[in-house]
């Protein structure tokens, strides 16, 4: 375990980075850092576990060797659960063992990301490791409606992302007729003078 590797994944602001040990095909366990802290915070704990998992500790998004994500847009805990997600879709990990410290786990600013996760997706979690946590405090009448909300929220973001496309370049009479077909309200005068500013142009359209 003396020897790591570094990993990247794409997001649509950036990338996360994480660092990894142990041999690939080993039984997976994602780690999430404390709040304010990175993936370095496993670099002397990795080393007393068991040699026959992949240990993947990754930088939630502002952290570490992350991307921060765009000016002025807040660091929201349900952000950090989806990035989670985010790393688990790009691993292709359908189980694994997830590892959370402090932020990871719980945190009055940041709330309990590994517990939500777990409680989001208990079809993906096989274990759940706290270290210095509370758990995940949840009224029971409240339960259904917050998993079900959260849920869609995450797997909608993620759907679209994965179906996003670069844009269609059209002529300014197609655009507009687009324009004009998805919004009926609209007069040509009315569609032309919203293009003026809401189209950019270019050598294709």
């Amino acid at each position: 375990f003396g020897m790591f590797s570094e990993l990247k994944f794409p997001v649509p602001w950036g990338h996360v980075a994480a660092k990894a040990w142990g041999p690939s095909e080993g039984h997976p366990v994602l780690c999430l850092h404390g709040w304010l802290d990175n993936a370095n915070t496993f670099d002397k704990l990795i080393p007393l576990l068991p040699r026959g998992c992949y240990y993947v500790a990754m930088d939630f998004s502002g952290h570490g060797l992350s991307s921060h994500r765009p000016a002025g847009c807040p660091y929201h805990f349900l952000d950090y659960v989806t990035d989670v997600r985010r790393v688990a879709e790009a691993l292709q990990w359908r189980r694994f063992t997830l590892m959370g410290h402090s932020m990871g786990n719980f945190s009055f600013s940041y709330c309990f990301i590994s517990p939500q996760f777990c409680f989001l997706y208990p079809e993906m979690v096989d274990k759940l490791i706290l270290l210095e946590s509370l758990g995940f405090l949840l009224a029971p009448e409240d339960t259904e409606a917050w998993l079900k909300s959260k849920r869609r929220v995450i797997d909608m973001l993620l759907n679209l992302e994965a179906k996003e496309q670069t844009p269609k370049a059209r002529s300014p009479e197609a655009a507009l007729q687009r324009l004009l077909e998805a919004n009926s309200h609209l007069t040509a005068e009315g569609g032309a003078i919203l293009l003026q500013r809401g189209a950019t142009e270019t050598p294709a359209g």
